[in-house]
């Protein structure tokens, strides 16, 4: 019989598929800045190397949109690396307006190290915190997408992430051995458990997937959206497998759709944050009078309107008025009086 730890060694074969060769390579140009060559010189783009915790070097790709108020993280499929992702990348971050940082797994591309499940949570944290401490942006601004395996990393950065903006679901997976042994109940030893992970995100989630999906039945797709906190409405693409739903016009419509609102939400609660920032404290009265209407603006005055009769009236319910400065009136029409 296998032990635990067989088996999961065994879901991680599966589950990893880099290219080899891979299809780019990093190295210096003459001004010491990092470039991916077999790639299209873009300088809106920059090339990172960065380190993980556990020690391996993860290449990224940091893809620039000077109108964008919100970042994608893309955690890619199982069988690609960032040479074959680019064009895809660009295409994301002019269609939906937004700043994309893409990345390869430990032991994909040009990255370092061997792919396991704990490597690519490693990898994304390490992501993650260069757009904190580099790019200055914060987890309201972030969007993670996470594509088939890609949605393992996803969800264990997202279920960190209170104040996260959105994720999206592509062609994602309720657990590795769901995929490949096709079992309805948990397993310690199990790899990617999103079914947990996926209880735990507190943000609005979108997911994907095509209804004749191969690789992954599109039941793990509806899986995960039935146990989202937040779910946003699906998309489920009729026809489509697991490496195409990008070629339907719905996929790149409804994304849009998904941003655009998650945008919405994000200018919402930035005007709130203002407004009470700028709410100023209520003034109190120090008349001793029953009642007292205080109408405060930005202007520099303040009137106070009271009932009370006034002192050698007649007339009840006459009306004293007093300036910013103290200066009282009295009523002429009520009292026929010059002020005082």
């Amino acid at each position: 019989m296998l032990s635990g730890c067989s088996v999961s060694s065994l879901a991680a074969k599966f589950a990893f598929f880099p290219p080899d060769p891979p299809t780019y390579t990093v190295e210096k140009d003459d001004g010491g800045r990092l470039v991916a060559s077999g790639i299209p010189r873009d300088h809106s783009m920059d090339v990172l190397m960065l380190d993980t915790k556990r020690g391996n070097k993860v290449v990224a790709f940091y893809l620039r949109n000077p109108y964008a108020r919100l970042t994608v993280l893309y955690s890619h499929g199982n069988a690609a690396d960032l040479g074959q992702l680019y064009d895809l990348f660009v295409q994301l971050k002019v269609n939906l307006r937004v700043n994309l940082m893409g990345y390869d797994y430990s032991g994909y591309g040009a990255s370092t190290g061997k792919p396991s499940e704990y490597n690519t949570y490693a990898d994304i944290e390490a992501v993650y915190q260069c757009l904190e401490t580099e790019y200055g942006v914060s987890q309201e601004n972030v969007i993670l997408y996470g594509q088939s395996v890609g949605s393992g990393p996803t969800l264990h950065l997202a279920a960190r992430l209170p104040r996260l903006c959105g994720v999206v679901l592509h062609s994602a997976i309720l657990s590795g051995l769901r995929v490949v042994c096709h079992v309805n109940f948990n397993f310690c030893f199990d790899i990617y458990k999103n079914i947990n992970q996926i209880k735990k995100v507190k943000c609005p989630v979108l997911v994907i997937h095509g209804t004749e999906d191969d690789v992954v039945n599109w039941l793990h797709g509806y899986g995960l959206w039935k146990l989202a906190r937040e779910p946003y409405e699906p998309l489920w693409i009729k026809g489509g497998g697991h490496c195409n739903l990008e070629l339907y016009p719905d996929y790149i419509r409804h994304l849009c759709k998904f941003i655009m609102e998650m945008e919405n939400i994000t200018t919402a609660s930035r005007l709130k944050k203002i407004r009470q920032n700028l709410q100023l404290p209520r003034k109190t009265s120090n008349a001793s009078t029953a009642t007292t209407t205080t109408f405060t603006t930005n202007c520099c005055c303040q009137i106070g309107i009271r009932k009370p009769t006034f002192s050698g009236c007649s007339q009840t319910g006459c009306l004293k008025l007093r300036s910013w400065k103290g200066s009282v009136y009295s009523c002429n029409w009520c009292c026929g009086g010059d002020g005082q």
